[in-house]
């Protein structure tokens, strides 16, 4: 993997525990966030994207994990330059780095969930099946943020 700037922590005021895993749970552990910050890398950026996804996540729901996501600057946006009503969002660096935990979950799936995924999951283990995990993780990374200059350079 590429070395990593260093970055500003997220700053964490109120936390249950002193456990890195547990304080992690709180911010990303629930389905809804998982799934969001899976539909990045599939570059889905707006709020219209992210409710239309395949498991149908309620307005509600999603407004308030996109803002907790934004809170712990996983997230920000900019406005589309055509309509200012519309917010593209995009990951963070923070959130960028994500994306091993992603895959991690994704190839765990894989190996014990006995169930018939997605067609587009079907897809990605075929076109990755003899890939090395760094080399899947580099690649969805630097497509992702290529994605992300052009929406930030639109």
């Amino acid at each position: 993997m590429e070395i990593l700037q260093k970055r500003p922590p997220i700053l964490i005021s109120e936390n249950r525990s002193s456990c890195p895993i547990s304080t992690s749970l709180e911010i990303i552990g629930d389905h809804w966030s998982l799934v969001i910050l899976r539909d990045f890398f599939l570059k889905r950026n707006t709020f219209t994207d992210f409710k239309n996804s395949p498991e149908k996540i309620a307005t509600n729901i999603l407004t308030d994990r996109i803002n907790k996501l934004s809170k712990y600057k996983l997230i920000s946006y900019i406005h589309h330059p055509k309509n200012r009503k519309i917010k593209q969002y995009y990951l963070t660096e923070s959130g960028i780095q994500l994306y091993p935990l992603l895959y991690d979950l994704s190839m765990w799936s894989k190996d014990h969930l006995d169930m018939e995924f997605h067609p587009l999951s079907k897809e990605w283990y075929k076109n990755n099946k003899n890939k090395k995990r760094e080399e899947v993780i580099n690649n969805a990374i630097s497509a992702y943020k290529s994605f992300k200059e052009k929406l930030l350079n639109a």
